[in-house]
């Protein structure tokens, strides 16, 4: 069994509702996960499981208001985290052109300044076009939790 750990960035409930998503889908396949609604330093430097990040973009490309204190420790204190696999799901909205996804940017960068190793690629779901993020989020989520553990 592997353990995940879901680091949720959300404004109005889609990010977290996502999340939420994931981890019933993944715990019927036998994995333990974990969703961090206001997740704190702590809960990625006590150990090395895979982290995923599953975050909502605010304003013009930020993160949202209760990742923020998380991200901000991020950037200021680097905990190395080298090797330690992780993956972005985030949700935007495209009419904002350039600032579209941004807060998976922001979360993306951090993490590799901590020397953690992404896998795959981010998946990035336009509020435009999807209604429901968790039908995309599933599928991407099953291929990369299979690249984690190969």
């Amino acid at each position: 069994m592997t353990d995940i750990q879901i680091l949720v960035g959300s404004v109005y409930g889609g990010a977290l509702m996502t999340a939420r998503a994931i981890k019933k889908a993944l715990d019927a396949d036998g994995y333990s996960v974990s969703v961090l609604e206001n997740p704190e330093l702590d809960d990625i430097t006590s150990d090395t499981v895979p982290l995923l990040v599953c975050t909502s973009t605010t304003g013009q490309g930020e993160v949202p208001g209760n990742l923020l204190p998380f991200y901000v420790a991020l950037r200021e204190q680097l905990p190395q985290q080298p090797g330690r696999p992780f993956g972005v799901i985030v949700l935007g909205d495209s009419s904002y052109g350039d600032t579209f996804c941004g807060a998976g940017e922001l979360m993306e960068e951090a993490l590799y300044e901590t020397s953690a190793h992404k896998v795959g690629e981010t998946l990035c779901i336009d509020a435009l076009e999807t209604m429901e993020p968790e039908s995309e989020a599933l599928p991407w989520v099953r291929e990369w939790i299979s690249t984690v553990l190969k």
